[in-house]
């Protein structure tokens, strides 16, 4: 059984970061008795000898050579990366690690926890880059280093715009109403019966989407004035139709059946049969709902024992034994 610090250890070689494992294969390399050298007499500014690599590296870096020969070990590095493949892809790699180490240390600096996967990224970009970046140029190598640049900052940003995990008992719900999507709320709205789909259109058009009202009017072949007057008005019912939906909440759906009872009139009481409309009934007046109360009239009789029309409300007087020519008068 392993102990806590050889797990740890463990882990700690599985997730070595790139540029680390790039390092070590770099100086395995510059190391023995032949090391990967170039031919420094063919190049200005370099020693008449077989020069290593690390030792390459170094004076190429250094401020007093010549963006030329600097150019032309480059260009002689990607050649061979392209012709013979892994050995001076990795030689490549080695002598780019300065560029790279501090480009990784700038995107890593504030977040510090994304430093395997910029690594990763920034590296990926440069092997690529390797492939396609024109020789002919001059700065091979500051043209390396932005497009390896490129992608970790590209990467960065994609990260930063994820959803920030959260821990175990926290998961995403539906928002609440009225916190739908304008869309979906006017085609709730439509579907309801409080705007037609020119309304809606004209609303989500020069409200949602910016578009001038003069412009709107021009394209559906009418004035500007009632383009506003149909604005206003439907904003109006939209309204009275938002403020009549947040009193009931719908976990499945944003938009929600918010106002599907009270679009509706309501039952009349068991054992009754309204003869005429009910005082719950939605009213219309110019296209607008009106407030609906929560009463139905009952049925009027003149005979019934609520009756005003005899007695003032009492109940029925009983029919007089002998015909008189008086009317009972109301106390």
């Amino acid at each position: 059984m392993t102990t806590k610090s050889q797990a740890g250890q463990a882990a700690s070689e599985v997730r070595q970061l790139p540029l680390d494992t790039a390092r070590e294969c770099f100086g395995w390399l510059v190391t023995g008795p032949q090391p990967l050298a170039v031919d420094g007499r063919a190049y200005a500014g370099l020693p008449n000898r077989l020069v290593p690599l690390d030792e390459l590296r170094e004076r190429l870096l250094h401020r007093r050579c010549p963006r030329a020969t600097r150019d032309a070990v480059w260009a002689e590095l990607i050649t061979r990366s392209r012709r013979e493949g892994a050995t001076w892809t990795l030689a490549c790699t080695g002598m780019a690690l300065p560029v790279l180490a501090t480009t990784v240390r700038w995107l890593t600096s504030r977040y510090p926890d994304d430093a395997f996967d910029i690594q990763a990224e920034v590296l990926t970009a440069f092997l690529g880059a390797l492939a396609t970046v024109d020789l002919d140029r001059p700065h091979v190598l500051v043209r390396l280093r932005w497009v390896a640049y490129r992608a970790g900052i590209a990467l960065l940003f994609e990260e930063l715009d994820a959803p920030t995990p959260l821990p175990p008992g926290y998961r995403s719900t539906v928002p609440r109403p009225p916190w739908g999507h304008p869309d979906l709320v006017l085609a709730r709205a439509v579907r309801e019966g409080v705007l037609t789909r020119t309304e809606a259109d004209l609303i989500g058009a020069t409200r949602l989407e910016d578009v001038p009202i003069s412009r709107w009017a021009d394209s559906h072949r009418t004035t500007v004035p009632a383009a506003y007057q149909m604005r206003h008005r439907g904003e109006h019912r939209l309204t009275d139709y938002l403020r009549g939906s947040e009193s009931r909440s719908d976990d499945a759906d944003p938009v929600g059946e918010h106002v599907a009872g009270q679009l509706t009139p309501l039952a009349p009481p068991s054992g009754r049969s309204p003869r005429g409309p009910s005082r719950n009934a939605s009213n219309r007046r110019g296209g607008r709902r009106t407030k609906q109360t929560k009463k139905v009239a009952p049925a009027v009789s003149k005979t019934g024992s609520d009756s005003g029309l005899l007695n003032c409300g009492r109940s029925t007087p009983r029919r007089p034994e002998a015909p008189t020519s008086e009317v009972p008068r109301c106390a």
